[in-house]
């Protein structure tokens, strides 16, 4: 079976359907994950898996593969429906089966399809990413496994999930008072509006909602609140109705994006540090844990908030591995996502949003006057090279700026006293990552233009 061997990704699996992912794909993958979880759980004989989808018009076909596919083998499969992937994780940490797939290409455009992968331990989730069994998977995948199916397996639904999770939600923000905002959601027709309603059903406010209907085919647009485009209409949606924020998630719902009052896009390092600087009210000296991209604002919030801070590479199954390893109660990523020890080291929004709509009530500001009181730093905001020698790039620039403080477990990060840079290569897509912060925005754009004029001149495209 000649399935792509470059759809098996770093975090995921993920690529074009029916070119690249279909349902005979799917059938050789799910063989391959379930013999690869059979081999991490050697005391049973059959399974528990979780099976969750999103809302793609080519997910049903999928999961229809899948799940036939598993009770052959003998699992016992517990249907979730169309969830979030928080929702996801949630269910299988929450009721400690042995594992899960989750059918979604998150945020990628239409015509893709992917699987997440996760399997439980005795200290969370542990995602299967490329340090966590992928490479098993893709040579079982592309090799095909000869299992033996008993048949009996069985498929049952499984009701309730969010409200569980709303009301875990509500705990690890510690059930807080909040008063009445005015909200504006934009989901893009994907699986977050799925868990915004069902959450501001338990707490007060006038939540406005835009693309609410889930919908595979993303009629709004794409699902991606990276693509600083997706967000227009989000941010103008809430100068026009004096919003006191707005929400704006993947298309998975495990990323999520704050716009403060005045339409801005609030940074997710001042997001990560707000939630560090509340959890260590209650959980003084634990450990904190933020990506190499951005880490002055959380670095230093952190450490006021007498955390210990931890810094970790790129990359949402990277950082749930990290948090098992350090023990951390909390990680942010500068992609937004917010990880919780609390929901097994997976992503969980809701909580996010409970401690944001928390501090505002507590404080009485607007959501821009708490980002100023945070901020630590002037980021660049990640600028994107698409070149053919992105390695020899990193080697130009260490060589170049060897006078600093040098990381290099994601790329390359540098440190001076009063700026840094990281520069990385992409994990899902043929690019090379930079990123510069320094607390004196002036700094920044300097060091930006002489950084990216570097870059440009040795660049292979």
């Amino acid at each position: 079976m000649d399935i792509p061997e470059h759809i098996f990704k770093s975090y995921d699996i993920r690529g074009i359907y029916p070119k690249e992912l279909n349902e005979d794909f799917a059938i050789a993958i799910a063989k391959a994950i379930y013999k690869f979880l059979l081999e991490q759980n050697p005391t049973k004989e059959k399974l528990t898996l979780a099976l969750g989808q999103d809302m793609r018009l080519s997910t049903p076909a999928l999961f229809d593969a899948i799940y036939k596919t598993l009770i052959r083998l003998g699992a016992q499969v517990i249907d979730l429906g169309i969830v979030s992937t928080p929702t996801f994780y949630f269910a299988v940490f929450k009721e400690n089966y042995d594992g899960g797939i989750q059918i979604t290409a998150s945020h990628n455009p239409k015509e893709y399809n992917g699987l997440k992968i996760v399997r439980t331990s005795p200290t969370g989730l542990i995602k299967i990413g490329k340090n966590t069994g992928m490479d098993i998977i893709k040579q079982y995948s592309l090799a095909g496994v000869d299992l033996f199916e008993p048949n009996n397996g069985t498929i049952t639904k499984k009701e309730g999930l969010l409200v569980a999770e709303v009301e875990n939600a509500l705990k690890i923000a510690g059930n807080p008072e909040i008063k009445e905002f005015k909200i504006v959601a934009d989901p893009a027709n994907a699986l977050g509006a799925l868990y915004i309603e069902e959450l501001f059903k338990k707490i007060p406010g006038k939540l406005i909602k835009m693309n609410f209907n889930l919908d595979g085919t993303f009629p709004a647009h794409q699902a991606d609140p990276l693509q600083a485009e997706t967000l227009v209409d989000l941010q103008k949606k809430v100068i026009d109705e004096k919003a006191d924020l707005g929400l704006a998630p993947d298309g998975d719902g495990d990323r999520l994006f704050f716009i403060d009052e005045k339409g801005q896009i609030v940074p997710p390092s001042i997001i990560t540090a707000l939630v560090a600087r509340e959890l260590l009210k209650e959980h003084k000296g634990e450990k904190i844990i933020a990506d190499i991209r951005y880490i002055i604002t959380p670095k230093k919030i952190i450490e006021e908030s007498e955390g210990i801070f931890e810094l970790t590479k790129v990359g949402h199954a990277f950082i749930t591995e990290k948090l098992h390893q350090t023990g951390a109660i909390f990680a942010g990523e500068s992609s937004a996502h917010y990880f919780f020890k609390a929901t097994g080291n997976a992503e969980s929004q809701m909580p996010i949003i409970l401690f944001v709509l928390k501090v505002m009530t507590r404080e009485d500001k607007k959501l821009s006057e708490i980002v100023a009181d945070l901020r630590r730093s002037h980021e660049s905001g990640e600028i994107n090279f698409k070149v053919k020698n992105a390695k020899d790039i990193i080697d130009i620039l260490k060589q170049a700026y060897l006078n600093g403080e040098i990381l290099t477990i994601d790329g390359l990060a540098v440190s001076y006293p009063n700026w840094r840079f990281s520069v990385r290569t992409s994990n899902t897509e043929p690019l090379l990552r930079l990123n510069i912060e320094g607390g004196d925005f002036n700094v920044v754009q300097k060091k930006k233009e002489e950084i990216v004029a570097l870059i440009e001149r040795h660049a292979q495209k």
